[in-house]
C-alpha cells in the first residue's frame, strides 16, 4: 500500500481554488486499491474535528491563525509535522509527502533530512511563477523565488502541471539536475452528467440583466496579472452589442477602484461585474450559454478556468502566451497586448457563422478529452505513486 500525504491545498471537500479541486478529484476519482490518501486542511477554527474521512481519504484539520503572507508557510510546516507524527504513530511504510507549491524552501532541507531517514519521499508541485505575481512586494517576491530554488534542489521529484513549467524548471535549475514529471491538471466534458437548472439560470440572468448567448465571459481571480484592465479597455473599444460578464470577487479590493479610475468602465453598460458563483451547476450553465470566453492569465501553468472554458464554451479568446497556447492549441483564437488586438478580434468573432463557432467548440472539447480528462490525469498520478 502506497501512503500519499498531500499538503499545501486549503483542503477538501473543495470550495474554491485549483489545488483544492485537484485534490478533491484525485481523492474522489481514485481507481487504485493500492493507494491511500491523506490530506491536510487549513482552518482558523478551534471548533472542528481534528481528523475526518472524506471519500476514503484521511484528512487532518490544521489550525493556523491569520498572520498574513506567513500563514501559508506556517501551514505547510505544521502539515509536514502532522504527517510525520501520523506516520510514526501508525508505523506506516511506503510513504511520500506531496507538497503543492514552493513556499517552504528555506526550511525544507531540515525536514527533508528527517523524512529521508524514515524512508519518506518528498514530491513537489512547483505550481506557476508565484514570484511574478503583482500582489507581492519586492521582498516577498524575492523570498518566493529563493524558496522555489530550494524546493527544486531538495525534492525527490517535481510534478509539473504544464510542459512550459517543466521546461522552465529544467532550464532555470539545470545545476541541480532536477527529476521532473509532467502531469497536467484535469477537466471534464460533462454534457451528459450535469442537468442545467433552467429556472435558476434564468433567475441569475434576470438579476444581472443578461441574455443567453449575448455575453462574453471572464472567470478568474481579480488580480492585475490576469490582465483585466487590458481586456476591459479592449472590450470597451469594440463594436459588439454583447455584454462582458465578469465573475470574480471584487469586495474590498483596491485593484477594482484603480481599474475604475483608469478605465471608467462604469460608463459602459456592457461591462458587468456580477460577483462570485460557487454553485457548480450554475457556473457550468453560465459557461455553456456564453457566446465567448476571454482569458488574460499570463502567470502560472495549466489554468483550471481555461480548461473549464474549453470544456464548455465554444468560442475562447486567449492571451497569446506559451502557457495558454500549450492548452488551447488550435481550439482558440489568440490576442496580444498591442492596442486594438483584442477589440478587433472581438468584432471579428462577433460576426462568425454559427457553424464556425460550433466547430471551435468541438475542437475545444476534443482537446480536453484527449489531453486533460480527469480519468487520464488520475491514471497518470496513480501510476506515478505506485512506481516511486
Amino acid at each position: 500500500m502506497k501512503n500519499v500525504f498531500i499538503i499545501g491545498s486549503k483542503g477538501i471537500p473543495a470550495k474554491y481554488g485549483g489545488f483544492e479541486t485537484f485534490v478533491d478529484n484525485l481523492v474522489s476519482r481514485k481507481k487504485s486499491n493500492d493507494i491511500k490518501y491523506y490530506v491536510t486542511c487549513l482552518t482558523e477554527s478551534d471548533n472542528v474535528e481534528r481528523e475526518f474521512e472524506y471519500n476514503g481519504a484521511t484528512c487532518f484539520n490544521i489550525r493556523i491563525k491569520d498572520i498574513g503572507s506567513a500563514k501559508a508557510i506556517t501551514y505547510d510546516i505544521k502539515s509536514i509535522l502532522e504527517c510525520e507524527k501520523y506516520i510514526n504513530k501508525n508505523s506506516l511504510k511506503n510513504c511520500c509527502i506531496y507538497i503543492l507549491a514552493c513556499r517552504i524552501g528555506p526550511f525544507l532541507y531540515y525536514y527533508k533530512k528527517r523524512l529521508e531517514k524514515q524512508g519518506i519521499k518528498v514530491f513537489v508541485n512547483p505550481d506557476g511563477h508565484e514570484w511574478k505575481r503583482s500582489k507581492w512586494n519586492k521582498a516577498i517576491k524575492t523570498y518566493w523565488k529563493f524558496s522555489e530554488k530550494l524546493m527544486v534542489k531538495e525534492a525527490d521529484l517535481l510534478i509539473c502541471d504544464s510542459i512550459e513549467i517543466e521546461r522552465y524548471i529544467k532550464t532555470e535549475y539545470e545545476k541541480y539536475n532536477p527529476k521532473t514529471k509532467y502531469i497536467s491538471y484535469g477537466a471534464e466534458i460533462e454534457n451528459n452528467n450535469i442537468e442545467i437548472d433552467t429556472e435558476k439560470l434564468l433567475e441569475w440572468y434576470e438579476k444581472h440583466n443578461i441574455t443567453e448567448n449575448q455575453y462574453f465571459l471572464i472567470v478568474g481571480r481579480f488580480v492585475p496579472e490576469n490582465n483585466y484592465e487590458l481586456m476591459i479597455r479592449e472590450f470597451m473599444n469594440s463594436k459588439t452589442t454583447k455584454d462582458l460578464v465578469i465573475i470574480t470577487n471584487v469586495e474590498k479590493n483596491k485593484f477594482y477602484d484603480e481599474l475604475l479610475a483608469n478605465t471608467y468602465f462604469n460608463n459602459d453598460s456592457r461591462i458587468k461585474f456580477v460577483g462570485t458563483v460557487y454553485d457548480k451547476k450554475l457556473i457550468y450553465a453560465i459557461r455553456t450559454k456564453a457566446f465567448g470566453y476571454l482569458h488574460g492569465h499570463e502567470v502560472g501553468g495549466t489554468n483550471p478556468s481555461l480548461l473549464e472554458a474549453l470544456a464548455t464554451t465554444n468560442m475562447n479568446l486567449l492571451l497569446d502566451v506559451a502557457f495558454n497556447k500549450e492548452v488551447g492549441r488550435e481550439a482558440a483564437v489568440y490576442f496580444d497586448k498591442k492596442k486594438g488586438s483584442l477589440s478587433s478580434i472581438i468584432d471579428e468573432v462577433d460576426n462568425y457563422e454559427q457553424e464556425d463557432i460550433d466547430l471551435m467548440g468541438i475542437k475545444g472539447k476534443k482537446v480536453i478529452e484527449e489531453f486533460y480528462s480527469w480519468d487520464k490525469i488520475i491514471c497518470e498520478y496513480e501510476n506515478l505513486f505506485n512506481i516511486y
